[in-house]
């Protein structure tokens, strides 16, 4: 019998800088988990944030609830996703024909290196 290891999900949201918030995903996200990155963005939303900086760097693993749970953010505040986004994540994204929906940055700080990219790829 083999054992399937799962990176737990994390989320962590970091200071905000000039109206933007960063939530930094990591590990696998799905029905199970998707949860912790739907109550951060929902936050963001009440706090009125202009913009959230997505950061899906770290992120191994997202199904189609984690993709909602992005759609529904997206609908209703200026998201941006940062990567480098990994080839599953990519794979969500093309299989779903949301790529073009969402703005993807290449990662998440600026040009300085200190605040969020707010800039799509």
């Amino acid at each position: 019998m083999s054992e399937v290891t799962r990176a737990a999900a994390r989320v962590e949201v970091l200071p905000d800088r000039d109206g933007t918030r960063v939530i930094v995903c990591a590990g696998e996200f799905d029905f199970d988990s998707e949860g912790l990155a739907r109550a951060a963005l929902d936050t963001a939303h009440r706090d009125g944030i202009a913009t959230t900086v997505v950061d899906l760097s770290g992120v191994s693993f997202a199904d189609s609830s984690m993709l909602n749970t992005l759609i529904t953010a997206h609908n209703r505040q200026h998201v941006v996703l940062a990567g480098p986004l990994g080839e599953q994540v990519l794979r969500l994204l093309e299989i779903s024909g949301t790529g073009a929906f969402f703005n993807i940055a290449a990662d998440a700080t600026g040009p300085d290196g200190t605040r969020p990219a707010v800039e799509p790829r």
